[in-house]
């Protein structure tokens, strides 16, 4: 009697040593995580999230107060447009002057035909010919003094319009939105708050992409490369496991002890190398559940 009851306490323990191994390795669930923070400062006016929504890329849930930006913008708007006023017409400014030569070259020619008849004296010609060179010296001082002027007004304008073009940036941050597409985890502010720049709103993650952070030894390691395909087996409903496929996305170039909540295939290894598995959830994969890894199936 004795000894049938050891056989079968043997046949016992080895089917569970057997069984105890039949998975390469063991882990946690984890996503990536983005806290997402304030770009301004102020009162948030209106933020729409709640715990466990989910969010596209670039999709506004709210926005902090942003009325003294925009008045500050109408002002710059006014200014630019007080500088523009002393900018000036060039062509009417000149007009006077190119008119007062173009005359005294016809008067010019009349003198030279005058001049072939010997009914004009050689000085008649002299002071029309230094009149329209003084003119013409006006003309251009008076056309370099208009085109500076008119430089000054279009560099004040361009500074003016940069600081529009901050202020319409800060704008943009006041809008509170996604980076990522993902599900909202946490949410650390609420509509009516005062915030400031950096301040945490709230953190999200990618749920759709997930990976498994598993630990294998030195020896599983020599087996491993990047991008090869495995077998990950989660908990499903009681006792029941539900198959996904995996990526080997990650492995870690140093080797760390083995953390006490994970099991290895070797309990006698000390130092173990961490490894990321992409999986992509169907919905039933959560942060922190628990799964099994096969690197190869028999």
């Amino acid at each position: 009697m004795k000894n049938t009851i050891l056989l079968i306490t043997m046949v016992v323990l080895f089917s569970c040593q057997k069984g105890k191994y039949t998975y390469d390795a063991s882990g946690i669930f984890e996503a990536t995580e983005i806290i997402v923070s304030a770009e301004a400062t102020g009162k948030i006016m209106r933020f729409e999230i709640n715990e466990g929504a989910e969010l596209n890329t670039e999709q506004q849930s709210g926005y902090i107060d942003t009325i003294q930006l925009h008045w500050l913008k109408m002002q710059l708007l006014s200014n630019i447009t007080a500088v523009n006023s002393r900018k000036q017409d060039i062509p009417k400014q000149i007009a006077a002057a190119q008119q007062q030569i173009t005359t005294l070259k016809k008067e010019l020619q009349r003198t030279d035909k005058l001049i072939s008849a010997n009914a004009a004296n050689r000085k008649q010609r002299d002071d029309t010919e230094a009149q329209i060179a003084l003119l013409e010296k006006q003309l251009t001082a008076q056309l370099s003094l208009l085109e500076s002027n008119n430089q000054a007004v279009s560099g004040e304008c361009a500074a003016l319009f940069n600081q529009i073009a901050q202020i319409d940036d800060q704008i943009v941050k006041s809008r509170i939105v996604s980076p990522i597409n993902g599900t909202v985890l946490a949410k650390y502010a609420e509509q009516g708050e005062l915030t400031s720049v950096g301040k945490p709103l709230f953190k999200m993650a990618d749920m759709k992409n997930m990976y498994l952070r598993a630990y294998v030894t030195s020896g599983q390691l020599t087996e491993l490369k990047l991008g090869q395909p495995v077998s990950v087996y989660a908990d499903y409903k009681d006792k029941e496991t539900r198959k996904y496929k995996g990526t080997l996305a990650w492995i870690s170039d140093k080797a760390e002890f083995t953390p006490k909540t994970i099991q290895t295939r070797d309990e006698r290894a000390n130092l173990v190398y961490a490894v990321k598995i992409a999986v992509e959830n169907d919905g039933l994969l959560k942060i922190g559940m628990y799964a099994d890894v096969k690197f190869t199936e028999q």
